[in-house]
């Protein structure tokens, strides 16, 4: 005879945090034996709550991620029963044990995140730069601020990480920790990353961010004129830095590489085809193709620097992201250029004055190694 498994949700009216929420309790039914499984760390508000359906009331956005953390909830212990439905091991206490995870070597989130942050130190200066390395232990610092902060925990357990968490940890990356869309979703994306690495593991059932979209806005960051451009070209710094970043950003505006993709360029991307010399590579950020014929300037810069790095196989002698937009800016103020210069802008430069000279959206797209011709469109200022 099939035993009948259910799951029920009821709010502890006798307790309420400083929002005047009450926490979710959770328990489960397995044939005639009931067992408490504790507070869900959800909290709602008393008078949103209905006891016959075990659910928040209401369309809301917050209802929505309320009653979707609980339905996570109930999908991962209704995959552990059905898991363990025709075992002889199946009980009330197996299932508890695994949903709690005291059966796993993880049973809270953070070891997990370290774990994962442990794996990918060997791809550091191979197929990982130091900077993404680096941003995964920001994030990870992030989210147990974050967990200190909201609910004055040290750490989360596996189970305990529902679609509320994610959308309480979004909402402190923009209101605490102040950063922008962009920037949020970048550190949504890394934390979804981790999530999927626990949840390829088995180490999480259910999904945190199945109703969680995640976008990046375009934002326009600006370019330079021919003008612009020009006059930067033609002035000469005496200090070795500016000269040397100086030339580094007028190659990558006139062949719209970014920085990751200037800072690993080696002479063996550089090839002949018909009597004229190509950039053929691949951007790093996405691995498609960027094929760029080289003009004059940009081959006069290569050959200025060639005996100068060639030992170490790159093209140039390169400096990090931060300090060459640093020094961008010295650069703007003394070509009395009043812009916020940063190296990127290059890449919209280049995008603005090919297509201003009549070269084709759909080839500057491809010399640019964009994934869609919208991204190109935002770039060339269209």
């Amino acid at each position: 005879m099939k035993t009948t498994f259910k799951v029920s949700y009821y709010l502890r009216s006798n307790y309420e945090n400083k929002e005047g929420k009450s926490p979710v309790m959770l328990r489960m039914y397995l044939g005639g034996k009931m067992a408490n499984l504790g507070s869900t760390k959800i909290f709602v508000d008393k008078s949103k709550w209905s006891n016959k359906t075990s659910r928040m009331i209401g369309r809301t956005a917050e209802a929505l991620s309320i009653n979707a953390s609980i339905d996570a909830l109930t999908t991962t212990l209704m995959q552990i029963y059905r898991k363990y439905e025709v075992s002889e091991e199946l009980s009330i206490d197996l299932i508890r044990s695994v949903f709690l995870g005291t059966d796993k070597e993880f049973t809270t989130f953070l070891p997990v995140f370290d774990k994962y942050i442990d794996s990918i130190t060997q791809q550091v200066g191979k197929t990982l730069t130091k900077g993404t390395f680096y941003k995964y232990k920001v994030v990870r610092q992030n989210f147990q601020d974050f967990l200190q902060a909201k609910y004055h925990r040290k750490d989360i357990g596996l189970t305990e990480l529902t679609s509320a968490v994610v959308q309480d940890f979004e909402l402190y990356l923009t209101s605490v920790v102040g950063g922008v869309h962009n920037t949020t979703t970048k550190k949504l994306r890394n934390l979804k990353t981790v999530v999927n690495y626990a949840r390829n593991r088995s180490l999480i059932m259910h999904d945190p961010f199945a109703n969680h979209k995640l976008h990046y806005e375009l934002v326009d960051r600006g370019y330079l004129t021919e003008e612009e451009v020009l006059r930067i070209m033609k002035k000469h710094f005496e200090i070795e830095r500016l000269e040397l970043v100086k030339n580094i950003f007028i190659f990558s505006c006139f062949t719209g590489l970014a920085y990751i993709d200037v800072y690993n360029l080696t002479y063996d991307k550089i090839v002949t085809v018909e009597d004229r010399q190509w950039l053929i590579t691949k951007r790093y950020k996405t691995s498609v193709d960027e094929n760029v014929m080289l003009l004059d300037i940009p081959l006069a810069i290569i050959r200025k620097y060639y005996d100068i790095n060639r030992k170490g196989g790159k093209v140039f002698p390169m400096m990090s992201n931060q300090r060459i937009n640093s020094y961008l800016k010295e650069i703007a103020d003394l070509c009395g250029i009043k812009k916020n210069l940063t190296f990127h802008m290059a890449r919209h430069t280049f995008a603005t004055m090919s297509i201003s000279k009549g070269v084709p959206m759909e080839s500057v797209s491809k010399m640019l190694g964009h994934t869609n011709i919208r991204i190109t469109q935002i770039y060339a200022r269209m």
